[in-house]
């Protein structure tokens, strides 16, 4: 890239291992190799944000997903997140419409003067104006993008309106007028050629599309680090490991997954007591107990073992608390020998790209954006069609997926053969030599609007100078 920019990504959450925080990890890479220099805003750290000087990440706990005022507004205007939403009159409507504009522009001074201190010439807002999970973030954002009218680039991965829980709301106005914002001088990163459609025909913007990508010149693979997995964890040396490598929340449709083991384990019943069935990662910013028992319940009633090992996995290597060792997703994909991912909504597939760079098999729903944005590509995926039963709502899965799979378990040269070719494809279409030369076009384009930001920036700045 022919300029050097200071760039602040600005979410949420970080360090985490959320598709955001994943993706940003991958933006940074990209960009600090590039010369830019690097700083983060966020509500929480799940750790430390690799490749990123501590002293360059700034906490701002009133941005975070969990933060008191978030969950208090939650709690008020999205009636779906609550048991007992309370009522709301037009002056108390009204009230919180206020008390959210007034703490959103406190916010917007803070990230401001953050930008000012640190001669910042860019944000990029990860999500925060495509979902309310930082309502506070996102009005503030609006305000440094569209009042301060400093260069941002607002990176979407999923929308708010494609979210039974959000879609039904109080703050319609607000939710249309900021997430996302369309004023000029903006620009719009999507990671899908779905939801870039879908931008441009609701907020007549032109959004660049960014898939994921992953690093697939350095996939991850069994190492000396990662050997001991299933011993650590209690698992046998001929035990079938089947993974999830997913949060756990409805739309990942786990309960699918588990149907799907069962039904397998009933048409081979050689293999069921070799079969074990891993969630690697936790509830999420989407936390639901009552989904939680219902996948409890699920392999129970199907006989699949269930193992929910979050607290093993974490988005670096290391210590737990109590001296345990913890894995990367990574790590856990390294040992697993086959891979279920059939949500019924993505907005593009991390885990799915991670599980082909870890090259193992993967049992995938044809999802919307897969259809549309990966499946064409030919990947030799055993997928599953999604067609729902309209009593039951479960997944139909064939028999023909089921033989799909006990062949590739039982033929090694069938499974060697289809991931290396899904590793060579997905490698050419989403390796980061593509996010390098997505990234390096954004920034060109973009790069008179940030240096017309950083002008009208560097005239204000007097008013911060001591």
């Amino acid at each position: 890239m022919s300029d050097q920019f200071r760039v602040a990504f600005v979410s949420g959450k970080l360090g985490d291992v959320d598709g955001v925080s994943l993706e940003v990890d991958k933006w940074i890479e990209v960009l600090s190799r590039a010369g830019h220099e690097i700083y983060t805003i966020a509500g929480r750290y799940g750790s430390p944000v690799g490749g990123v000087p501590e002293e360059r990440q700034l906490r701002l706990e009133r941005i975070a997903f969990d933060s008191e005022e978030q969950q208090y507004t939650e709690r008020l205007v999205f009636p779906h997140l609550s048991r007992r939403a309370p009522h709301l009159t037009p002056s108390k409507l009204n009230a919180i419409l206020e008390e959210i504009s007034v703490t959103s522009a406190d916010i917007a001074e803070q990230i401001y003067e953050y930008v000012q201190e640190n001669a910042i010439d860019v944000l990029v807002a990860q999500n925060t104006n495509a979902m309310p999970m930082t309502i506070l973030g996102g009005a503030a954002m609006h305000r440094l993008a569209g009042e301060r009218r400093i260069a941002t680039i607002f990176h979407h991965h999923d929308f708010w309106w494609e979210r039974s829980r959000f879609s039904q709301n109080r703050i319609e106005s607000l939710l249309q007028r900021i997430m996302p914002p369309t004023d000029p001088g903006l620009e719009h990163v999507v990671i899908s050629s779905y939801a870039a459609h879908i931008l441009s025909s609701i907020k007549r913007v032109d959004p660049w599309i960014i898939p994921n990508c992953e690093d697939f010149e350095h996939p991850v693979g069994l190492d000396d680090y990662n050997s001991d997995f299933r011993f650590e964890l209690g698992f046998r040396e001929r035990d079938i490991l089947v993974v999830q490598p997913t949060r756990i929340i409805p739309r990942k449709r786990i309960e699918d997954s588990i149907e799907l083991l069962g039904a397998f384990r009933r048409r081979y019943p050689e293999l069921e007591e070799r079969l074990q069935f891993i969630v690697s990662l936790y509830q999420g910013d989407e936390p639901d107990d009552d989904y939680v028992v219902e996948i409890r319940r699920c392999a129970e009633r199907n006989g699949v073992p269930l193992h929910l090992i979050s607290d093993r996995v974490a988005s670096v290597r290391g210590v737990g608390p109590n001296g345990e060792k913890r894995y990367t997703n990574r790590d856990v994909l390294a040992n697993a020998d086959l891979v279920t991912y059939l949500p019924i909504w993505e907005g593009f597939g991390n885990a799915l790209l991670e599980a082909i760079a870890a090259r193992v098999p993967v049992v995938v729903s044809t999802y919307l954006v897969y259809k549309t944005d990966i499946m064409p590509l030919g990947l030799r995926n055993i997928e599953v069609l999604d067609r729902y039963d309209q009593e039951t709502g479960r997944l139909r899965i064939p028999d023909s997926v089921l033989d799909e799979i006990h062949y590739v378990l039982k033929h090694p040269a069938e499974r060697s053969e289809r991931v290396a070719h899904n590793f060579e494809l997905a490698r050419q279409e989403f390796g980061f030599h593509v996010l390098e030369e997505k990234l390096h076009t954004v920034f060109s384009e973009y790069a008179n609007e940030i240096r017309a930001s950083r002008r009208r920036l560097r005239k204000s700045r007097k008013r911060y100078s001591v």
